[in-house]
């Protein structure tokens, strides 16, 4: 496993900072967050270093999707609330504090004014159909 000598991330996997570990497999490790948006707020971390989704492996990837539902699926269980998100961010833009790609799974109660949810304004049409026809195409091209 690779690992970044400054990821608070990498140390936790190594056990150089303790953690609450909910799960643990070859490729992932899953932990409470202590910083969480309600209770049960999971994190789901590839092993390997990745700073990202552009950067991380798909057999990585696909073991953290994996591990993500088993998680959502033990937090149904165990707090019944009323939803979950799953939730990865890339750059800081999209919110990322820590350059160690990882999902989250946040159990949601009605009301608990998590700001994730947004007014859905219509676009502009033909906007999207060229946006996808450019998109379509790099797609073809990878």
């Amino acid at each position: 496993m690779t690992a970044a000598h400054d990821c608070i991330f990498c140390k936790i996997i190594n056990g150089d900072i303790p953690s609450f570990k909910v799960f643990e497999d070859d490729k992932t490790i899953a932990f409470m967050d202590i910083n969480p948006v309600n209770p049960g707020h999971i994190l789901v971390v590839p092993k390997a270093h990745a700073s990202n989704i552009f950067e991380i492996a798909p057999d990585d990837w696909a073991a953290c999707m994996v591990n993500a539902q088993k998680v959502a699926k033990a937090v149904q269980q165990v707090l019944a609330p009323d939803g979950i998100n799953i939730m990865q961010a890339n750059g800081t833009g999209a919110g990322q504090s820590v350059f160690h790609v990882h999902v989250h799974v946040m159990p949601r109660q009605s009301g608990d004014d998590l700001k994730m949810n947004r007014e859905y304004i219509p676009g502009d049409m033909e906007e999207i159909a060229q946006l996808a026809e450019k998109i379509t195409t790099a797609l073809l091209e990878q």
